[in-house]
């Protein structure tokens, strides 16, 4: 007696289905297609700065390298000292909200977080210029006098308190809301086995946050940061607003010359540049664009990186 094995009946297909699934692709592919056009006209229109001298391009430097090495040293600082002020404030304000908040201010505070990241740059600008600026130079001037051996903050103070530290207060402030929502989300993650076993075997909230929450969501405050960095990179219209720039590469925070930033040298350039200027300020660009990519690619990394946890492991 022969046996015959019969395939199992495909399902059909419905029109839905197809439609679907095209749309996905078409949308996910443009995405690529979209990013691909940007770097096409990003490097085809940076080559004439690339060769360009110094008789065509800003402020005579001698070669492109020259010229934006210290907008990238300011982009990169201004950056890194937001960081610097946000993580730890994030971290705190989400631990605050997932594991201490009652529920009805933990919601409350969640729906501010939220709408802090939906005002327009422009405001915290304005808000750095009219009522951060002028607020902080007592204490930047009470820093110079009696810190000012440090380097950090050595003189002469600026005496309108825009610099590079006012800047990075600013982009702190624009960088938590992302930072905040990303880490409340992944400690609010943590497994209730973890936690309810931490506090069972005598741990104290803190040390059950320290021992179970924080070492899980460890890979998640990471690319939080990595995603604020690159927020933080591009930003524009605040930095242009606020900072005093200047071509210059230091690290003192307080003083009047400061350097200035890609996005805003962008912004503040663009109007009047000419010719092979363009160019070099389209390079610049492009150098953001790299920096920016490199940098969120490094956090969908990290967020790769994670492993998923159950309450059973």
């Amino acid at each position: 007696m022969t046996t015959q094995t019969q395939a199992a009946p495909r399902a059909r297909l419905r029109l839905g289905d197809r439609v679907f699934s095209t749309g996905t692709v078409v949308a996910g592919s443009l995405i690529l297609v979209v990013l691909a056009a940007v770097a096409i006209f990003l490097i085809a229109q940076s080559l004439p700065a690339l060769v360009a001298g110094s008789k065509d391009l800003p402020g005579g430097a001698t070669n492109f390298w020259v010229y934006v090495w210290p907008l990238a040293f300011g982009t990169v600082w201004a950056a890194f000292l937001a960081l610097i002020i946000a993580t730890p404030l994030s971290i705190g304000i989400a631990l605050f909200i997932s594991h201490y908040a009652p529920r009805r201010l933990s919601q409350l505070l969640g729906y501010v977080i939220d709408l802090l990241a939906a005002v327009p740059s422009v405001v915290f600008g304005l808000w750095g210029i009219v009522v951060l600026s002028p607020f902080v130079q007592p204490f930047y001037a009470w820093l110079v006098n009696n810190l000012g051996w440090i380097p950090f903050f050595s003189g002469p103070v600026s005496g309108t308190g825009r610099t590079i530290l006012t800047v990075a207060i600013v982009l702190a402030v624009m960088v938590l809301p992302i930072m905040t929502a990303m880490c409340r989300e992944i400690f609010l993650q943590t497994p209730r086995l973890h936690e309810e076993a931490a506090l069972a075997l005598g741990a104290t909230r803190w040390e059950m946050i320290r021992m179970a929450v924080l070492p899980f969501g460890r890979a998640g405050i990471v690319s939080a940061v990595m995603l604020g960095l690159g927020r933080a990179l591009g930003e524009t219209m605040a930095v242009a607003m606020v900072l005093s720039p200047a071509v210059v590469v230091n690290i003192f925070l307080l003083t009047p010359q400061n350097p200035n930033t890609i996005a805003a040298n962008i912004a503040l350039q663009f109007p009047e540049a000419t010719g092979v200027s363009i160019n070099a300020l389209i390079a610049s660009g492009l150098v953001l664009f790299v920096v920016t990519l490199a940098v969120n690619s490094l956090a969908r990394y990290f967020v790769g990186r994670r492993k998923a946890f159950s309450g059973a492991n």
